[in-house]
């Protein structure tokens, strides 16, 4: 693997208003300049989308201005920055809420080819991994995390811009396909890469990876983790590793290829999340009796803990309102199930007799579930199209066994039915909550990479001036 000259910049996609009509509220902290040395001193702004051509309005003077795209600069790149209102998190998770953040680096708005304003971030590499560690987890977390994470976050970026983006692990659109099996039954396989991202390289929110701004970095541990971890990433050969990670894998990580596209990567495997594998229980756990012992059991993993003094540290504020992540259980009514199946396919199955495995990985995930209804039976995949299928935003994960309640004699259909799963996300790779476990445990940022990236190598991609 070569080294570069310098640390790269990029370009990252904070907002984009849908709605033409929509405005835009944000503040500059200290001067900035446009390219042709227009200066916009410090102060709250409005920016509209009036007859496709972007609108900017300064509050305190109504000073306004037309451009077809606009690039702010601080004046100060040490000490200005910019604040944006009513950033959207979590889009369609759980946990989707609204948010003022601030940012450092340039502010860019332009239209894209709908004539939708999309506001972008052009930042260093480092003050961008900054942010994002103290914002997928606690910037008060053990600072070997921190490093460990700073580490996997700059080798995830750069996996999926070029240059560095072979382009194997990461198409650039889902992938889906609809075909009648050998027993009559319709199958519904899709899997989502990464979004299609033209006007910028990542997106800010959890389908990239997230990056909420400067207010999340409130410690010391956090620059310190990025300045001891300066331009260190994790690689396969000559490449840069494609490092997934999730919140919490339940005991077990997954394979890359039983989440996206057929492909093996080595480094993105199965394996148990902790020192040594428990007696008690069974593998593979692709076999049904072996998972249903898994997911009714609390295999003692590294993410396996409630404790509420570590989780209060390690988990940003809105993540602490989950707490049954490791193992979880949603109950639904027969008649919720079916209008939930409605919303998220289109399609009426009527009453659902049943929901079965079809194929589990071996980490026990569901890569194929059938749908048993009334009007007819449907096949659904890969792990993240169930999720979405069975739940109103995501399903914690696809790792978990059916249990139906009938409603007596009188009725051939379950009157409910109970998912019992394990785990928070895909699974693949880093384990968020099992790599914390494992800082308090005294592991060094090494290890933990090494554990979650088997056979990946460490390379120092660019060095500090």
């Amino acid at each position: 693997m070569k080294t570069i000259d310098r640390e790269p910049t990029i370009a990252v996609g904070l907002m984009t208003l849908k709605d033409e009509e929509a405005t835009l509220n944000f503040d500059l902290h200290g001067d900035f300049m446009t390219p042709d040395s227009t200066r916009l001193a410090s102060g709250s702004y409005v920016a509209k989308v009036p007859r496709g051509r972007i609108q900017i309005t300064a509050q305190s003077d109504n000073q306004q201005f037309d451009v077809k795209e606009l690039l702010l600069t601080p004046a100060d790149d040490s000490h200005s920055s910019f604040t944006l209102h009513g950033v959207t998190i979590g889009i369609d998770f759980h946990w989707e809420r609204k948010e003022s953040q601030r940012f450092q680096g340039a502010l860019r708005l332009k239209l894209d080819a709908d004539g939708r304003l999309i506001v972008i971030n052009e930042i260093s590499l480092e003050r961008y991994i900054t942010s994002v560690i103290s914002s997928e987890m606690s910037a008060t977390a053990n600072p070997e995390l921190l490093r460990a994470h700073a580490i996997v976050s700059r080798s995830w970026l750069l996996a999926q811009i070029k240059p560095w983006n072979t382009g194997r692990a990461n198409a650039d659109a889902s992938q889906v396909t609809v075909k009648t099996n050998e027993r009559g039954e319709e199958e519904l396989i899709r899997w989502y890469a990464k979004e299609a991202h033209t006007e910028f390289d990542v997106c800010a929110d959890d389908h990239c990876q997230r990056y909420q701004g400067i207010t999340k970095a409130t410690v010391p541990a956090v620059f310190e983790a990025v300045r001891a971890t300066y331009g260190l990433v994790l690689t396969d050969g000559e490449t840069v590793c494609d490092a997934r990670f999730s919140k919490c894998c339940g005991g077990m990580t997954e394979r890359y290829a039983d989440v996206w596209d057929n492909t093996d990567i080595p480094y993105l495997t199965v394996f148990y999340d902790g020192e040594e594998f428990p007696t008690e229980y069974k593998l593979p756990l692709s076999d049904e009796v072996n998972a249903e012992a898994w997911m009714l059991g609390a295999p003692p993993a590294f993410c396996n803990t409630q404790d509420e003094t570590i989780l209060s540290r390690i988990l940003p504020g809105f993540d602490q309102e989950t707490r049954d992540f490791y193992r979880w259980r949603v109950t639904y009514t027969q008649q919720e199930l079916q209008d939930l199946l409605w919303k998220k396919l289109g399609i009426d199955l009527g009453a659902i007799i049943a929901m079965e495995p079809v194929e589990r990985a071996a980490s026990g995930r569901l890569v194929k579930l059938r749908i048993i209804g009334e009007n007819e039976t449907l096949i659904i995949g890969k792990e993240l199209e169930i999720r979405r299928a069975l739940s109103p935003s995501h399903l914690y994960s696809s790792a978990f066994i059916v249990r139906s309640e009938d409603e007596g004699e009188e009725s051939e259909f379950p009157s409910q039915f109970t998912l019992i799963g394990a785990g928070w996300g895909h699974g693949v790779g880093l384990c968020q909550i099992g790599a914390a476990l494992m800082a308090e445990r005294g592991y060094e940022h090494t290890k933990i990479v090494s554990h979650y990236y088997p056979g990946a190598s460490l390379h120092r991609l660019y060095a500090s001036e």
